[in-house]
């Protein structure tokens, strides 16, 4: 964080990001200085390798003080946690791991009893939910406003996502367009897909549509994160506490299984022509970056 220059800079800083109606409510609160002072030094000792500036941070406080109710909010925010929230929206690496260490580890021991494996796929969901912006809107984690703990606030979007899984008898369903939106999805110019007879193309679309909704969510996820919202390897191997070789791996092997599905469907119905067969998974190999960015978005 950067170093405050003159007294009473966070409060004029702070005041400067809300709206003007709401000035002069923290005009009258009494000690404001003070207040702002404790959390950014809470959040220094909470995460001291941080970078994240504190301009940045009021700024992001300044959003989540209510009209009427700012004294009171101010004197009950955890305000570490709300850093750590910024600082995790903005992407920044040491926010992001001590997410990982001081939060999501703590996950599965509040979710009872759930097998090892939908206890991987609530966070892998819940990673891709808080973590992941897009064009239109920052990450989830950004609305959390510091009025409880962060854990807590975590802990009870896991178990909705939970519950979704079970619902689902442990799936999430998250590849649900009609075949039409498929077909438009791979009319990608590619002449060889334009070659291809209605009904052979009409058949793609189904296949990649049933081998995309039974991969595993772990599988699923990571080719959402990389090919749909463009994380690096880097920043997956920093997510999943894994290397960058290790998590290349694993994403490498998540295309080849896709393209094994791929192959379990084609191969019943199209057993006497193999050429066509060979064709529409030549097909698929080589317009995988595009169908997984469009079929997993």
């Amino acid at each position: 964080m950067s170093e405050e220059r003159k007294t009473g800079a966070l409060a004029a800083l702070l005041r400067e990001h809300v709206p003007l109606a709401q000035r002069a409510e923290l005009e009258a609160v009494e000690g404001l200085e003070a207040l702002l002072h404790k959390h950014v030094e809470a959040a220094r000792n909470a995460w001291p390798t941080s970078r994240l500036p504190v301009e940045v941070f009021v700024r992001h406080l300044a959003r989540h003080l209510p009209a009427g109710k700012a004294s009171e909010v101010l004197r009950i925010l955890h305000g570490a946690d709300l850093y750590l929230a910024c600082a995790c929206a903005t992407g920044e690496t040491s926010a992001l791991r001590a997410f990982e260490q001081h939060i999501l580890r703590h996950i599965p021991a509040r979710l009872g009893a759930l097998s090892a494996s939908m206890l991987e796929e609530v966070l892998q969901v819940l990673r891709e939910r808080l973590l992941v912006g897009s064009e239109e809107a920052p990450p989830k984690i950004a609305s959390y406003g510091g009025r409880g703990p962060l854990l807590t606030w975590v802990s009870i979007t896991a178990g909705r996502i939970a519950g979704e899984l079970v619902g689902h008898n442990g799936r999430e369903l998250l590849v649900n367009e009609p075949p039409e939106a498929f077909a438009r999805m791979l009319a990608s110019g590619n002449p060889e897909h334009e070659l291809l007879r209605e009904d052979a193309r009409q058949l793609l679309v189904e296949v990649l549509r049933k081998a995309v909704a039974t991969l595993p969510e772990h599988e699923r996820a990571l080719l959402r994160l990389h090919h749909f919202h463009g994380f690096t390897m880097d920043r997956l191997a920093l997510m999943y506490g894994d290397s960058r070789s290790g998590v290349a791996r694993k994403v490498a092997s998540a295309r080849e299984l896709l393209l094994e599905r791929v192959h379990a469907e084609l191969a019943p119905q199209l057993k006497q022509d193999r050429l066509a067969m060979e064709s529409l998974l030549g097909l698929v190999r080589s317009q995988l970056d595009i169908s997984i960015r469009r079929l997993l978005g």
